[in-house]
């Protein structure tokens, strides 16, 4: 009987300690969905091992563009840089946003600056794919490149080297649903 009893409150012990277990579990999975209903990803939370790579996954994956990549997620603008597209994105690697005057990426980062950090980086997005031969083309043409937020920005190509309003491209990564155009600086309004 004495046995039967242990083995009873053992079992008790088990059954208290994996419920004490599991509380902070639906805990944790309870703040994750209320983290997923106030900032849904959407196709920007799907990843597969067998397509190819799109434009946010490519960026995710780049040391050089933690800050953008920081950026779109404080934004809240992953989905942009998911959808099918086709789209060209103008990529600042670090050092570009490290160029800013000092305090200025801190501050686009804070939630209340959301809007504006979301109009900046969406000002390097163009519809459309551009590799280099047809921003050059467009530069020939005099023409414009259209961007997200309904600017035209100046595409100036200086022998070998493009430009779009005063960003250097730097090199092309063709991705699954558009092109990324890494470059050497941020493009802000009035560039």
């Amino acid at each position: 009987m004495k046995m039967k009893l242990n083995q009873i409150v053992a079992a008790a012990v088990i059954v208290t300690a994996m419920a004490s277990c599991s509380a902070p579990a639906d805990q944790q999975s309870s703040e994750k969905q209320e983290a997923a209903l106030s900032h849904p990803k959407g196709q920007a939370s799907v990843s597969d091992d067998v397509s190819e790579r799109n434009i946010l996954q490519v960026a995710v994956s780049s040391k050089d563009h933690s800050t953008l990549v920081a950026a779109v997620e404080a934004a809240q603008i992953e989905h942009v840089l998911v959808n099918a597209g086709p789209l060209t994105v103008f990529a600042p690697v670090n050092e570009a946003f490290e160029a800013l005057p000092e305090g200025t990426v801190e501050n686009l980062l804070k939630p209340e600056n959301k809007a504006q950090l979301a109009n900046i980086l969406t000002r390097h997005a163009a519809p459309g794919s551009y590799d280099l031969e047809a921003l050059k083309k467009e530069s020939r043409k005099g023409r414009k490149l259209y961007m997200a937020t309904g600017d035209y920005l100046e595409v100036v190509v200086d022998g070998d080297q493009v430009s779009v309003a005063g960003a250097k491209i730097l090199a092309t990564i063709p991705t699954s649903n558009g092109i990324i155009q890494v470059v050497d600086r941020v493009i802000l309004p009035n560039s």
